[in-house]
């Protein structure tokens, strides 16, 4: 029963956090908390991210009231939860390289 009641109130710990700034480096996802906390990803982890220019990475804007945040120029949208939790993105492969086609196309 104290498992549960551990896990539950982790649960919780992620349920309530909430995003208030986001930067976005060369190698890096970092996301300050409105708790206090930083969280720290690794941009690989993001692909949609890591193909972005700065300019595309510094262009989001948190939804869901700060449980998630969105990048409108690279289609792109992650969880604190998953963050918190430790989840790189979801997307497979065959998805990702079709909008890495349509990003080249776009371009030309």
């Amino acid at each position: 029963m104290i498992v549960m009641s551990h896990r539950m109130f982790m649960l919780t710990e992620v349920q309530i956090a909430r995003a208030q700034n986001v930067t976005v480096t060369d190698d890096s996802l970092t996301v300050d908390l409105t708790d206090g906390r930083t969280i720290s990803a690794p941009l690989a982890w993001y692909p949609r991210l890591a193909h972005g220019t700065p300019q595309e990475g510094n262009n989001w804007r948190l939804i869901g009231n700060g449980e998630g945040i969105h990048w409108p120029d690279l289609d792109e949208d992650l969880s604190v939860e998953g963050l918190l939790l430790g989840r790189p993105s979801g997307e497979s492969q065959h998805s990702f390289q079709r909008w890495l086609e349509e990003r080249v196309q776009r371009r030309k």
